[in-house]
């Protein structure tokens, strides 16, 4: 059975910390940290969100 290679990582809102997302990456890929585009529940907008340890 292969390993799994895909760790999950946080993305955090930079407009409100408190709102987090969760996703997998590949590192061997991937070696940057994401930034990505996604939309707030709490703000009701779209914010750009973060990969945090």
């Amino acid at each position: 059975m292969p390993k799994r290679n895909r760790p999950f990582i946080t993305l955090r809102s930079t407009e409100d910390p408190t709102m987090v997302y969760t996703t997998s990456k590949n590192p061997k890929n991937t070696t940057e940290r994401i930034v990505a585009r996604k939309y707030s529940k709490l703000l009701r907008k779209v914010v750009e969100f973060k990969e945090s340890k």
